[in-house]
């Protein structure tokens, strides 16, 4: 027995704005349909006693922490401006 209908395909790609072929149609029903039961397969293990996860690998942050350092002043950050007007860079207006 099928776990996801012609017709549930049909209306998912309808919904995501796809055309789908008839044969295409069919081929994702089996497609989908090996995918669930595939799927399934997990209710029949064992999983008392493990932890939920959502990624198999164990991972960390590695960003630097974050520290205060010394950074241009605005006299540096200014020295090469071409154009510059009451401390900041002066640039060409876009707004009419």
């Amino acid at each position: 027995m099928s776990r996801i209908s012609k017709e549930q395909v049909k209306h998912v790609a309808h919904l995501a704005r796809l055309h789908v072929s008839e044969d295409e149609a069919d081929m994702f029903t089996k497609q989908l349909d090996d995918i669930i039961t595939f799927a399934e397969q997990l209710n029949e293990l064992d999983t008392e006693g493990v932890e939920p996860t959502t990624h198999v690998l164990d991972l960390k942050n590695v960003t630097r922490k974050d520290e205060p350092k010394h950074w241009l002043t605005k006299e540096e950050a200014l020295k090469n401006a071409p154009e510059k007007q009451d401390g900041q860079f002066r640039v060409p207006s876009i707004l009419e």
